[in-house]
Parts: structure tokens; C-alpha cells; sequence
């Protein structure tokens, strides 16, 4: 069989259950009584084991049995959890999830493990005490599996096969049955067991379901529920015929004890609907609230190749073009049908571009998964006690800014875990709770998504960075005397900067924040500080939803269109020229009582002058960060939605370009980088 049909969905779904196996272990940490969440993680474990076997990744599945069976020995208490253990499976987990990238990215998922299988044999051999046999272990599961089937997930069809079924003669019979472990074609043995069940009566329902046990998604066991003639000691001689077939188990269904079970479960529902909303209306009969409780609830959804979506946002885009052009031709033809349809295409592509859009929208969740197990493991390196809360995890980005942000979040809070959060024994002394908190914040506000990362810690000490700034030569004297607190602490995103007095793995080689901020502003976002010496720092991100379709004001120069992001402009003005003013060989305007430096765009463009200036200029007022600027332009065009198209690599070195786009005339307007401007 060719597996590599299935390789995309193994790999995200390998993904998915390793996320799970680092969350709930994390969870597990804080609460290692609760066994409930040792059977999540290792049904996860288990799951995997079974993909990686089937997929032929034999180191993956070898390494997961090994962590299995730990899992295992933690859930029957025969093994004590400490943080050692807990170091050892999070290990065994970036393993397992560095063997699955190598499968993504066409490697053969083969890595040294050694060393964590050793550890986890030592751990199995060394704190285990009571042995089970295998045996045991499955009739243990089989009863496991069977107290799960309870009376409510029979929907009204089969329950009414089932009453029919006795009325006519049929016995109804559960049958759980468990594989050896040494069972190599599980769907295989299912598949005879299913015929040889089939030939006694009828099947009524399987758990877990059939597709399930096709795909080899289940442990050893499954659990049949059908309706035959035959005697139990019958049906289980012909079952027990089917090699590697280990235990069987068949009993009885009590219909009328089911029946009962089933409408106190209901009765019960009903209750707590009544409790938490007093304007429901319950069920006036059985009927009627079996409908109710059985009703399922579906949630579709299908897994599209991202590069369909990039191959979809590229199409669309060039309808946005079209649609630009076919609304320059409707208003130079002035034709009154021809208006309708433009306007109607206009409020239709609209709707298509929020469609297409939201299909490109990532939850930053996908971003802060990776999060919570990086800082408990800095936190054991550090001799630190961190608590990181995360919030708003499924506020929603585009999937080019999500890509880019991964890198500089981890900058961002190994800062905080290493020059924020105190020792414990410091912490203590100034009067904290040892444990220090990070906070993890996404949310959106207007076309903007805001990320903050807020520490408790001991802030940013003004006097050290600026001695240090000093030191290093990025700025004298005379210009630290007029800084503001805040304009201090911006100073710590200079190329270089470090206040660390030692280098370590964590931070101290002067590399990292001068690249949060430069990766952040190619995004077209920005990112402030906020800080209180020995009560913390927040780090505040603003990044755009999206980059393929922005919203601009197009402006002119001489002859020539440029556009200008609207998230950069605060307003426009026009000013008399006899109010200019020169400060410092720069040109100046007092702006609501500030002074507002201007930035002529014909000058910075080399735009050729065709016409003489006019008594009054255009200025359109941006801003990045704290700092504004006026830009010169001969005058205002208008708003109107552009794609935003790269200028390729042969125009890298453009200064102040972002990009270009293409107008609804066929004219190409650049756009301007104000960040680089300002800067």
C-alpha cells in the first residue's frame, strides 16, 4: 500500500496529538493527582504509536512505546511523579516532535535517542511496583472499554432497532473484544471478526466506529453491539476462531434497564437547561426529549493545502485589480447600467475578499502553543519560578504575519524570563511572591492585532541603560538629558544593545531585541515599552490583520501616484507656505502646538517638476511610534482598497518603497514605507 497519500494528514495529525501530550503535561505539573489527565496524554501517546507504526516510522514508534509505558505505570500509581520525571517526558516529547518535522520536511523522522530511551527504561525498571501481566492488563481495558458504553450513545434509530429486535425473538448482545498486543494488521482481524459476527445476526453499532477501526485509530480493544438467535457460548466460539484474538467478552443488553438509565440521563439534562436558562422550554414528553438528547452535534470542516489558499489569494487579488479598472471605466463612460453592475460586482467581491480573507486566518494560538513549555523549561535553567497566563489565544491573524512573529515572541520572553523575572530569593526580599508572572496577551482593536507581554518583574533600570547607551556611543550627554522615561527604554532596541553582564544561552550577546523591532516594522507594525522599576515591563505589539490588501490613500507628485497606508496617517492638512519655518536645517511647521518636522516626497523621489508650486501644500501627517512627520504631496486622491504587490528582488534597495500596486487606470503606484521615513 502507498502511505504517502496519508503522509499530510499524519504529519498534522502527529502534530496535534504531541501539542496535546505538551499542554496537558504542563497541566499535569500543577495537578499530579489528577490521573484523568495522565489517560489524555496517553491516549495521545498511544494514538501516535499506532500512525508512526502504520506509516513504517519505526524510531518514532519505538520512542513513543517507550513513553507509553511510563504513562502507563504513572496512571496504575506504580510510579511517583517529580520534576526529574516530568524533564525526562517533555525531553521524549521535542524528540518525538523533532523526528515529525524531519518527516515534513522530507526527511526519514530518524534521530539519536539513546539517551531518553535509556532514561525512560531506567524510570520503568527503577520505579515500578507492582508487574501485571499482559493478559491482565487487556481483560483490564476490555472492562475499561465497556463501562464507556453507556445507554445515551445509542441515537433513536439504533434504540428502535434494538426494541424491534427483542420483540421479534433476537437476543441483544455487547461484545467486547481485545486484540493481543502483538497484533500486527489490526483493521485486518477486525475486518474477520466483523464477517464471522455478520454471519450470526446483525451488527448495530461499533465503538469505536467503523471508520476508526478501519484507519487502525484504536487501542487493542473495540466494543460490537448486534442483535442474533445464537446463544453467547456460540457466537464467542466462533469469535475466539479468529487468530490474534486475545479476550472476549459478551454480554446481555438490558433494554428496560438501559431505557431507564437513559431517561433519568435525560431528566437530568433537562434540569440543568431549566437551571441555566429559565426561558427554555422542556419537553412535554419522553419522545420529545429523547429528540433532544440525541440530537449530535456536527462541526465540519476539511483540511485545504495552504498553497491553494496563497494560489486563491492571488486570483482574488486580481479581480481587486479588475475591479479597480472596470470602476475608472464606468465613471469615464457615465453609462447608467454600466454603473449598477460595477456597483454590484464592487459589493460582491467585497464579501468574497472578508470569505477569502478569514480562510487565510490563523488563531495566534497556533504561534503560543510552543510557549508554555519553553518558559517552564528556561524557568528550571534560570532557577526561576514562572507562571506564564496566556490570553485571548484565538484572536485571529493572517497566516504571512503569523510565520514572521514566532521568532521575535521567543525574543520578547526570554527577555522577560532573564532580565525581568527576579531570583525567588530576590522576589522574597522586595516583598513578592516567589513565583513570578508573565502575561501573554492578543486581542484585536480596529485592522490591528495588539500582542502584549507584561512581566511582574524588576523592570527596566533607567540608569543602566543609560549609562550603557553612553558607553557604547549611541547617543551623547546633552541628548540624554532631554530624554523621556519612555524614549530610555526604546533606547534597548539599538543594534547591539545588552545590559547583561554576562553571556549566557538566554540573552547577554547583544543580539535580539534590535531584530524584534526590525522584523516587527517590516510587518508594518510597531512595538513600545512601558516599564516601572520592581513592578515589571509591558512590551506592546501592533501588527496589521493582514498584508496582501490594505487600505491607502493615493496622493500625487507632479505627475506621479503614490500611495500611503492608512494605518500610518493620523490626518491631512493643507498649510500656507509663508507658515514654514526652519529649525536645526529642517523644515518645520507648528502642528497643535508641536513642532512638526516636513518631508518634501518630490525631493526624497527625485520627482522632475512639470508645474510650479502653489501658494498652499498638501501635507498628509503620519506616525510611527511616539513620532510624527508631515509629508509634502501636490495633493490628495483619494482612499480606495490596493493590492499590495512586491517590487521583487532586482528593487530591494528602493528607499521608502514597500511595494507597488496597480490602479484601476493600468497606472503603477508605489507605496510608501513611512516607517523608514520617519526613521
Amino acid at each position: 500500500m502507498d502511505m504517502n497519500q496519508y503522509l499530510e494528514v499524519f504529519i498534522e495529525e502527529s502534530k496535534e496529538h504531541l501539542q496535546t501530550c505538551s499542554e496537558q503535561l504542563l497541566v499535569l505539573e500543577k495537578n499530579p493527582e489528577d490521573l484523568s489527565i495522565v489517560n489524555e496524554i496517553f491516549r495521545s501517546a498511544h494514538t501516535l504509536k499506532g500512525m508512526s507504526a502504520t506509516m513504517g516510522y519505526e524510531d518514532l514508534a519505538n520512542l513513543t512505546h517507550k513513553m507509553e509505558n511510563v504513562l502507563d505505570a504513572i496512571r496504575n500509581s506504580q510510579i511517583i511523579l517529580t520534576p526529574e520525571l516530568f524533564d525526562v517526558i517533555f525531553l521524549a516529547v521535542d524528540d518525538l516532535e523533532a523526528m515529525v518535522m524531519s518527516i515534513a520536511e522530507g526527511g526519514d523522522g530518524k534521530r539519536d535517542v539513546k539517551r531518553v530511551v535509556h532514561q525512560l527504561e531506567l524510570i520503568g525498571k527503577g520505579e515500578s511496583l507492582v508487574s501485571s501481566s499482559s493478559a491482565e492488563i487487556a481483560a483490564a481495558s476490555v472492562v475499561l472499554e465497556k463501562e464507556e458504553m453507556t445507554a445515551g450513545q445509542y441515537d433513536e434509530f439504533e434504540w428502535t432497532v434494538l426494541q424491534q429486535s427483542k420483540d421479534q425473538g433476537f437476543n441483544s448482545f455487547e461484545i467486547s473484544i481485545a486484540l493481543r498486543e502483538d497484533c500486527l494488521l489490526k483493521a485486518a482481524r477486525v475486518f474477520m471478526v466483523f464477517e464471522v459476527l455478520e454471519k450470526s445476526g446483525e451488527i448495530i453499532k461499533s465503538h469505536p466506529p467503523v471508520e476508526v477501526l478501519e484507519e487502525e485509530q484504536f487501542d487493542q480493544q473495540f466494543i460490537v453491539t448486534m442483535v442474533s438467535k445464537e446463544s453467547i457460548e456460540e457466537i464467542k466460539k466462533k469469535i475466539m476462531k479468529v487468530s490474534e484474538v486475545g479476550h472476549v467478552v459478551i454480554n446481555d443488553i438490558d433494554l428496560e434497564g438501559l431505557r431507564h438509565t437513559a431517561i433519568a440521563k435525560e431528566d437530568k439534562v433537562a434540569e440543568v437547561q431549566e437551571q441555566e436558562t429559565t426561558n427554555a422550554k422542556l419537553p412535554t414528553d419522553n419522545n420529545e426529549k429523547k429528540k433532544a438528547s440525541f440530537k449530535p452535534a456536527s462541526s465540519k470542516t476539511i483540511r485545504v493545502n495552504i498553497e491553494r489558499l496563497d494560489i486563491l489569494m492571488n486570483l482574488f487579488e486580481e479581480l481587486v485589480i479588475d475591479r479597480g479598472r472596470l470602476d475608472q471605466i464606468s465613471s469615464d463612460l457615465d453609462n447608467q447600467e454600466l454603473h449598477e453592475t460595477v456597483e454590484r460586482m464592487s459589493r460582491i467581491t467585497s464579501d468574497l475578499q472578508t470569505i477569502v480573507l478569514n480562510m487565510r486566518m490563523v488563531p495566534v494560538e497556533t504561534v503560543f502553543n510552543r510557549f508554555p513549555k519553553m518558559v517552564r523549561q528556561l524557568a528550571r535553567d534560570l532557577n526561576k519560578k514562572v507562571d506564564l497566563e496566556i490570553i485571548g489565544a484565538e484572536t485571529e491573524l493572517d497566516r504571512t504575519v503569523i510565520d514572521e512573529i514566532g521568532d521575535p515572541l521567543v525574543h520578547l520572553l526570554r527577555n522577560a524570563m532573564d532580565h525581568g523575572v527576579e531570583t525567588p530569593e530576590e522576589r522574597l526580599a522586595k516583598g513578592k511572591n516567589e513565583e513570578g508572572k508573565i502575561l501573554l496577551k492578543a486581542y484585536h482593536s480596529g485592522n490591528h492585532v495588539f500582542i502584549e507581554i507584561d512581566d511582574d518583574g524588576a523592570g527596566i533600570n533607567k540608569e543602566r541603560v543609560l549609562n550603557k547607551a553612553l558607553s557604547n556611543g549611541i547617543l551623547t550627554k546633552e541628548t540624554a538629558a532631554t530624554l523621556t522615561d519612555k524614549q530610555i527604554y526604546e533606547l534597548i532596541f539599538a543594534s547591539g544593545f545588552s545590559t547583561a553582564e554576562t553571556i549566557s544561552d538566554v540573552s547577554g550577546r547583544g543580539v535580539g531585541l534590535d531584530v524584534v523591532k526590525n522584523t516587527i516594522e517590516s510587518l508594518g507594525g510597531s512595538v513600545t515599552i512601558d516599564s516601572r522599576e520592581n513592578e515589571g515591563s509591558i512590551f506592546l505589539i501592533q501588527l496589521p490583520l493582514t498584508l496582501s490588501i490594505i487600505s491607502v490613500m493615493l496622493v500625487a507628485i507632479q505627475n506621479e501616484k503614490y500611495a500611503i497606508p492608512l494605518s500610518s496617517i493620523i490626518e491631512t492638512a493643507i498649510i500656507k507656505k509663508e507658515d514654514i519655518m526652519n529649525a536645526h536645517d529642517q523644515q518645520v511647521i507648528d502642528f497643535r502646538g508641536m513642532v512638526l518636522p516636513l518631508l518634501f516626497l518630490k525631493d526624497i523621489f527625485e520627482v522632475p517638476i512639470s508645474q510650479e508650486e502653489e501658494e498652499f501644500l498638501s501635507v498628509v501627517i503620519v506616525r510611527k511610534g511616539d513620532k510624527l512627520a508631515g509629508l509634502v504631496v501636490d495633493s490628495f486622491i483619494g482612499q480606495l482598497e490596493i493590492v499590495l504587490k512586491s517590487l521583487g528582488n532586482y528593487l530591494t534597495s528602493a528607499f521608502a518603497i514597500s511595494g507597488a500596486t496597480i490602479l484601476g487606470d493600468g497606472q503603477v503606484a508605489l507605496i510608501i514605507d513611512c516607517n523608514t521615513l520617519i526613521h
